[in-house]
């Protein structure tokens, strides 16, 4: 589950254990008076409403929420089992309700009795445990599909490993996918299920992230004996720009049990090195919004800009091209056609004719484009169909750009791997400060700026720079 899900759940238990329980006595307080409203609920309620009543609702919903909160019931149940769940939400729901055991006395016309105490505590359990349940599903859900795999890397051998392995393949614990393991030879026997699946030492950790779509690295090395190692590890990681997870349990107890927490599926730390709060989803909103009201908007100049590709000459009218999007996930890309048919394949002879540093191909007049092609590329219309990307969540609108395998393979620095730990983008610093212009070093050093002073504030300055720069057509090749 991610973190922003993690941080989300609480206060939507919270919300929904105030909301359900005031809507539930409200609705037995309604039922159970029916017979005494023949002017209408109007009369009924405005006579009932004063301030010792509302302090009396508000004292209850505390005191709810308190003995939910207590019962741990606020923290993300996704791991949690049913049959746990609801004895904590029978104990939270017999203490929360206590307080309307006073609700008669305050009734002046016995407008409130004991007999509804017992029909709301029993019907909140029922709504709890149906409710929760529901919530349960769906937070699986969308961190099923926030997340998807997650691909992950470990870092160890030894006995702890194993017995995390055997309990990821008994679970599969929030879907992970285990590539493999790395560690150093040591002293300590290695298990066959671990041995077979070892992809290399510490010492080759940063050409194996360098090299492979990896989401995360689990570090299960004991502290007291390998703290360089774990240090070492994570300033990798922290090069490579991938998410560092490490076992919380670094102390052995011989009494205590270890057991699943309410706030994630391993007992484990989480070192990011990229901003990832409550940010990211306005970003996604964002991005999913803008997307829709651009294709919207512009399927005018969709229309016209195919119709245009149709009529440059043979060839299909999108360009896909596998690019490398978010944790060196391969993606397909859309873009209009720009280029003869067979582009790629012509490629290959004007090698020696590349103009641009580092390992990315550019020709300023570059034989290849049609004259139609030119113009989509000098007013960046041929980039509009990467708002289907966006939509599909491989892109954001603004992000670093996503590059074709053919460039990337050619990367020989790990620090150049951190492009990949954020979304890649339609836009970004590099669009709006002269697009060919920019060498290589430069472009990529944009890029890490983007990453390491990401904010909404810094995504809204570089669209409102994009539009004079694309209507400028500054640096476009």
């Amino acid at each position: 589950m991610t973190r922003m899900l993690r941080a989300m759940l609480p206060r939507v238990n919270r919300a929904f254990d105030t909301v359900s329980a005031l809507a539930l006595l409200l609705a037995i307080f309604v039922a159970a008076n029916l017979e005494r409203m023949p002017d209408g609920a109007g009369g009924f309620f405005s006579a009932r409403i004063g301030v010792k009543n509302v302090v009396a609702l508000l004292l209850f919903a505390a005191i709810w929420n308190a003995a939910f909160a207590a019962a741990g019931l606020h923290q993300p149940p996704i791991r949690q089992r049913l049959s746990r769940q609801a004895a904590r939400i029978v104990l939270a729901c017999s203490i929360g309700t206590l307080p309307l055991l006073a609700f008669p006395w305050l009734s002046y016309d016995a407008g409130f009795r004991l007999e509804m105490v017992a029909v709301f505590w029993a019907a909140a359990i029922v709504v709890e445990i149906i409710g929760r349940t529901l919530m349960t599903l769906a937070a699986r859900y969308a961190a099923e599909r926030a997340t998807g795999t997650v691909r992950v890397m470990v870092v160890g051998s030894g006995p702890r490993t194993l017995k995390l392995f055997e309990r990821i393949q008994a679970e599969p614990l929030a879907h992970l996918r285990v590539l493999g393991f790395v560690d150093s030879p040591g002293t300590h026997p290695v298990a066959f299920a671990i041995r077979e699946r070892m992809l290399g030492t510490l010492d080759d950790l940063e050409s194996l992230l360098a090299g492979n779509a990896v989401d995360q690295v689990l570090i299960t090395l004991p502290v007291k004996s390998c703290y360089d190692a774990i240090q070492d590890a994570i300033s990798t990681c922290e090069r490579v720009g991938v998410e560092v997870h490490y076992l919380s349990d670094v102390f052995s107890a011989s009494m205590a049990k270890s057991s699943l927490t309410g706030q994630d599926d391993l007992e484990a730390t989480r070192l990011s090195f990229v901003t990832d709060d409550y940010r990211v989803i306005v970003k996604r909103v964002f991005d999913v919004t803008a997307a829709l009201c651009g294709l919207l908007v512009l399927s005018p100049v969709l229309l016209v800009c195919a119709w245009l590709v149709r009529r440059s000459g043979p060839g299909p009218i999108l360009f896909t091209q596998q690019r490398y999007g978010y944790n060196r996930r391969r993606f397909e890309m859309y873009k209009f056609r720009t280029m003869v048919a067979d582009a790629e394949q012509l490629q290959a002879s004007l090698e020696s004719q590349n103009e641009a540093s580092g390992p990315v191909f550019k020709i300023r007049r570059d034989p290849r484009i049609t004259p139609i092609g030119r113009i989509l590329r000098k007013t960046s219309l041929d980039e509009l169909p990467q708002l289907f990307n966006v939509l599909k969540g491989d892109m954001s609108i603004v992000g670093p750009r996503p590059l074709p395998v053919r460039d990337v393979s050619r990367f020989h620095e790990a620090r150049l791997m951190r492009r990949f730990s954020v979304r890649p983008g339609i836009t970004c610093l590099w669009q709006i400060t002269g697009r060919s212009d920019t060498d290589f070093d430069r472009w990529v050093q944009l890029d890490l700026d983007y990453i390491d002073n990401w904010s909404l504030a810094l995504d809204a300055r570089i669209l409102v720079k994009t539009v004079p720069a694309v209507l400028a057509g500054t640096g476009a090749a």
